[in-house]
C-alpha cells in the first residue's frame, strides 16, 4: 500500500475479496492506484483489503491472500469495492450484504469488479442503476435482477456506483477515475507505464460470444452469424445467407428478430462497423482501405454509416486516438505535479 505523505487528503478504498475472486481483476484496479501515487509523488490513494473475518482468502488461481481488515473494522472508507470471481452466488457471506447496505447509508461510493456486481444487486443497491458484470454472468444477472440497468459495457460509472467486468477492465475504470479526479495527464502516464496502448472508455463493450447470449439451441442462427463474421470484406446479401443455411429470407429475419432483436442486415452492419473501428484504432490503414476491408462500396457511404452508428465520423475517431497517443508519448517528459488548480479543473 502507498504510504508517502501527501498534502492532499487521500481517497481511501476498501477492497472486499470474495472467495474465488479473480486475481487479475483485483490487481488491475489496485495497480493503477499504486502508480498514481508513485508518479504524482503524493499519496493520492490508500487501499486496504478486507474479508468477512480477517482471515486469508483464496483467489480463483488458488493463491491465498492475507487481508488487512475484517468487515467489523472501524476504519472509514470513501469507496468500497467488491472483488468477485467464480461461483459468486455461493461465495459471499450474508454479513457482507448488510455491511454494504450500512456503507450505502453512510453515502459511501460502492463498486464491484468482475462478478462483484452480483453482490451489490443482491443487497438491493443497484436498483435502476447502470451496471457492468463479466459477460459469462450477463444473461443470468439480467434474469435475476430485471430492475438493474446491466449492460455488456466494460465498466459503468454513475453517482455513488462504479462497476466493471473482469480481466483488465478494472484498469480502464480506475484510469478513467484518476483522469476525472487528477487530470488526463496523470492517467495517460499511468497507462504508458503499464504499456497500455489505449485507455478504453465507458462506451467500450465486452465482446460477448453469441452462443453465450442465445445458447446453443439455435444452430441456424449461429451458423448465419459465423458466415457473416467470415465474410466482412465481401458481404453476402441476406437472400444468399438464407439459402446457405437452408432457410427462407422471412424465416431468417424472424430468427434474428426473436433472438437478437434486430434484422440480419442490421446485425451484419454492426459486425462490419465494429471491425472498422478496430482497424481505425489498431492499424495505420487508410480510411479508404478500411472501408474496402469492411465491405463498403464507397468511402462516403462508409463514413455516413460509421457516423450514424457511432455518432462520430471515422476521421475524427482516428484523430481522437492520435491525440491520445500524443498525450501518452509526452506525459513522462516532465514531472507530474497534481495541483489544486488541476484538481478543480478536472
Amino acid at each position: 500500500m502507498g504510504s508517502v505523505s501527501s498534502i492532499h487528503q487521500p481517497v481511501r478504498l476498501g477492497f472486499y475479496l470474495c472467495n474465488g475472486f479473480t486475481m487479475l481483476a483485483m490487481a488491475s484496479a489496485i495497480e493503477v492506484l499504486r502508480m498514481a501515487n508513485r508518479l504524482s509523488n503524493e499519496t493520492l490513494y490508500e487501499w486496504f483489503t478486507l474479508s468477512e473475518d480477517g482471515n486469508p482468502v483464496s483467489a480463483s488461481d488458488s493463491l491465498s491472500i492475507n487481508v488487512d481488515e475484517n468487515i467489523q473494522t472501524q476504519r472509514e472508507f470513501d469507496i468500497v469495492i467488491v472483488c468477485g470471481g467464480v461461483d459468486i452466488e455461493r461465495n459471499y457471506p450474508t454479513k457482507l450484504v448488510s455491511w454494504l447496505a450500512q456503507q450505502d447509508r453512510k453515502h459511501k461510493t460502492l463498486g464491484a469488479i468482475c462478478t462483484g456486481s452480483y453482490v451489490l444487486a443482491k443487497a438491493g443497491l443497484m436498483q435502476d442503476k447502470a451496471c457492468s458484470i463479466h459477460w459469462e454472468n450477463l444473461a443470468g444477472f439480467q434474469e435475476a435482477f430485471p430492475s438493474v440497468r446491466v449492460s455488456n459495457k466494460l465498466f459503468s460509472l454513475c453517482e455513488k456506483r462504479m462497476t466493471s467486468a473482469g480481466g483488465t477492465a478494472p484498469m480502464d475504470m480506475m484510469l478513467t477515475k484518476v483522469a476525472q479526479e487528477h487530470g488526463n495527464k496523470l492517467s495517460a502516464a499511468i497507462s504508458e507505464m503499464f504499456m497500455c496502448e489505449r485507455v478504453r472508455n465507458s462506451e467500450d463493450v465486452q465482446k460477448v460470444p453469441l452462443r453465450n447470449l442465445i445458447g446453443t439451441a439455435q444452430p441456424k442462427l449461429l451458423e448465419t452469424v459465423s458466415l457473416m463474421e467470415a465474410n466482412l470484406e465481401e458481404p453476402f446479401c441476406i437472400d444468399e445467407l438464407a439459402a446457405l443455411v437452408e432457410l427462407s429470407r422471412r424465416q431468417l429475419e424472424r430468427l434474428f428478430q426473436r433472438h437478437i432483436q434486430c434484422s440480419p442486415s442490421r446485425y451484419y452492419l454492426h459486425l462490419r462497423l465494429s471491425r472498422a473501428r478496430q482497424l481505425l484504432n489498431q492499424t495505420n490503414l487508410s480510411i479508404i482501405e478500411i472501408s474496402i476491408a469492411c465491405g463498403f462500396v464507397s468511402t462516403p457511404h462508409f463514413s455516413k454509416c460509421y457516423r450514424d452508428y457511432f455518432g462520430i465520423p471515422p476521421r475524427e475517431e482516428r484523430l481522437g486516438l492520435k491525440k491520445e497517443q500524443h498525450l501518452l508519448s509526452t506525459s513522462l517528459e516532465e514531472p507530474i505535479v497534481v495541483t489544486n488548480d488541476e484538481q478543480i479543473a478536472s
